[in-house]
């Protein structure tokens, strides 16, 4: 079952899109959990044949899946990260559109708006608009969405709750163990068991289709459904917030330094799971750079002569590398690593000092200066009692015990009993004060779903109000989402942009949280 701020958030998302009686539906997988039909029935009141027709609708959109209990037979369960990535929705068809043109944005638009779809009905309800130049044109984008993953097929496993096998796998995994299991045994059989779940949807997403080697196509076999691969998108998401980190940090031309970085090995980067990028050599990257790009305006050049755009190339990259910190440290604080004349985006490393940076802003905002110092102390240092704190942190003692009060009770700092005896005596134990970046993370992204869902609500009732409703349709005029600096004032793009902005913030705690086992 997901959680309060996760299940009103879902609920209100469903509820947006289909309308009050799918949402109730939702809201009571999301609170009692996994339920069976009779079971949706008696709790929500609906009528069988809407309930009915609202879960088809559901899993037609991949909201739900199936699972079979021996029990009570077929339940149905909410999948909270599909629901909860229609916020991106808007996101993934502007992309498209930035990668294949409109032909491309009018595709994944119509694969969304109605969950899967075949090859066929997708051409034959575009071809509409142009009967004659649309669908040479359009049967040529949908290859290409194809090919390079944007779109995938919707097998049955994507319709089944991959948690039961998963247990199921992890069980037959264990059970191969002789004698009581180790931390570093049950470790590897959950391993075991992801991958071979992992190979069973890959193997069933292959099914759909068949690749000639020879003429470098995709066979699509008749009847496939498919749908969008959201992962896909969000890789060019990371890979742009990436860009930005860069550029706030040095200057323009390291994150253009940076993106032909990762678009040179664009097209081999599919899921956000990967640790780094493939190696790529300076000649690649420096076909990415745009033509009229100037390096050495970011740079300050002991000679009036401006170097060649490799040795300028190989600067920025020494930069971004940080070259002249080799320490721990420096590593932590670096964008790509280098390795003789190849170049390697660190991926694990960029994202966790996004997540830490997420941490300590939202202390600052909260505790000021000083809750940063004892956090950054704690996650440098590890388990510290209250005097050591204050000592190292040069903090007085009677300004250190409430601070730490305040940010224990909201989860930035947690409490570390160690006791001295084998009887765990409260009055024989050393209290240690230490950082679970795990569990403030989550917290943390509590916090934003609880914002996500305020924000909708408040869109929701104020979309009548005059001043929003004029926002709302200027805001979809042509000429203002051309040139939205210059058309839109500073209250109106601050009122579209908020949401935005703690989206954003959530897919650096979730989505970019996939390294969060190794980050301790």
């Amino acid at each position: 079952m997901a959680d309060v701020d996760t299940a009103r958030l879902c609920t209100q998302i469903v509820r947006s899109s289909f309308g009050p009686i799918t949402a109730s539906i939702t809201s009571a997988l999301l609170t009692h959990g996994r339920l069976s039909f009779p079971q949706v029935l008696r709790i929500t009141k609906v009528k069988p044949r809407l309930a009915r027709a609202s879960i088809l609708v559901l899993v037609q959109h991949n909201l739900l899946w199936h699972a079979q209990s021996d029990e009570e037979g077929e339940v149905f369960e909410v999948n909270v990260d599909e629901c909860l990535m229609r916020l991106r929705y808007g996101k993934y068809v502007w992309l498209a559109d930035q990668l294949y043109g409109r032909s491309g944005a009018d595709i994944v638009q119509l694969v969304l708006d109605h969950g899967k779809l075949r090859p066929p009905d997708i051409l034959s309800r575009l071809s509409v608009y142009d009967p004659f130049k649309g669908p040479p044109l359009l049967s040529q984008t949908f290859h290409k969405l194809l090919e390079t993953g944007y779109l995938k097929p919707s097998t049955m496993l994507s319709h089944l709750s991959p948690r039961d096998k998963r247990i199921r796998y992890e069980a037959e995994e264990k059970r191969k163990i002789s004698g009581f299991p180790t931390a570093k045994e049950i470790r590897q059989a959950k391993e075991v068991a992801q991958a071979r779940l992992k190979r069973e949807e890959e193997e069933a997403e292959q099914g759909g289709m068949v690749r000639s080697l020879v003429l470098h196509f995709f066979r699509i076999q008749d009847g496939v459904y498919f749908r969008v691969n959201c992962e896909r998108f969000n890789v060019h998401i990371r890979n742009r917030l990436f860009e930005s980190t860069a550029t706030e940090r040095y200057n323009q031309s390291a994150g253009l330094v940076l993106r032909a970085t990762l678009k040179a090995t664009e097209s081999k980067q599919r899921k956000l799971s990967d640790i780094r990028s493939d190696p790529t050599s300076l000649g690649n990257i420096s076909m990415h750079l745009p033509d009229d790009v100037d390096l050495s305006a970011g740079l300050v050049l002991q000679s009036s002569k401006t170097p060649p755009t490799m040795t300028l190339l190989k600067e920025y990259l020494g930069i971004l590398a940080s070259a002249d910190n080799p320490t721990v440290s420096g590593r932590s604080a670096s964008f790509v690593s280098m390795n003789g004349s190849k170049v390697q985006v660190e991926f694990e490393i960029i994202a966790r000092r996004l997540r830490r940076r997420v941490l300590e802003a939202v202390a600052r905002e909260r505790h000021g200066d000083e809750g940063v110092r004892i956090i950054r102390l704690l996650l440098d240092t590890g388990m510290m009692d209250e005097k050591q704190i204050s000592k190292v942190g040069m903090m007085a003692p009677k300004d250190v015990r409430p601070l730490l009060a305040l940010m224990s009770a909201e989860c930035l700092v947690s409490l570390q009993e160690v006791p001295k005896s084998a009887d765990r005596n409260p009055t024989r134990m050393f209290y240690l004060w230490t950082v679970d970046l795990q569990k403030a993370y989550n917290v943390l992204l509590g916090n934003m779903y609880k914002v996500l869902y305020n924000i909708a609500a408040r869109r929701e009732g104020e979309e009548d109000e005059p001043v929003l409703k004029s926002v709302l349709e200027k805001r979809q005029r042509s000429d203002v989402s051309q040139d939205e600096e210059r058309l839109l004032t500073r209250n109106e793009r601050e009122m579209l942009i908020l949401e935005a902005r703690v989206e954003e913030t959530v897919f650096i705690l979730r989505d970019l949280g996939t390294f969060a086992v190794t980050e301790e």
